[in-house]
């Protein structure tokens, strides 16, 4: 597999970051996502922590997103409170953002190398739920 790097949108990891900053307090909000949308507008997002398994914020992101208006996203990235930088996606969040955006871009990496590749990359051999369903007639 050839991974294809793209363009870094550094406003975007500013955003999350600034939003890790200032709106992730305790252990319930953990994480912030920022996303840019087709039309160039920034959406955030942040995680909502529960034991039972709550939300990521790149999840909370996609419903803040379609609450905007914005139902298509071109970039994402999620960054971690107290500093910790680009965190990526988990299994989940990679295979929900697949199927929702079979064309995203993703921001990963760390500190000294952060890239953006396709959301494809991130899960190869992956299951894409729209190719496996049956055509309505």
């Amino acid at each position: 597999m050839t991974t294809q790097t793209h363009h870094v949108d550094h406003e975007l990891i500013q955003a999350a970051a600034h939003v890790a900053r200032t709106r992730c307090r305790g252990d319930n909000h953990t994480m912030a996502a920022a996303a840019r949308a087709q039309d160039g507008r920034i959406i955030t997002a942040v995680n909502a922590y529960h034991f039972t398994g709550g939300p990521c914020a790149e999840l909370v992101l996609i419903g803040a997103a379609a609450a905007q208006g914005a139902y298509e996203l071109h970039t994402i990235v999620a960054v971690g409170d107290r500093d910790r930088g680009v965190v990526p996606p988990c299994g989940r969040c990679r295979q929900v953002l697949l199927d929702y955006f079979p064309a995203l871009k993703v921001i990963v990496g760390d500190d000294v190398r952060v890239r953006t590749v396709a959301i494809a990359d991130l899960l190869p051999e992956s299951y894409v739920w729209a190719d496996h369903q049956l055509d309505a007639e």
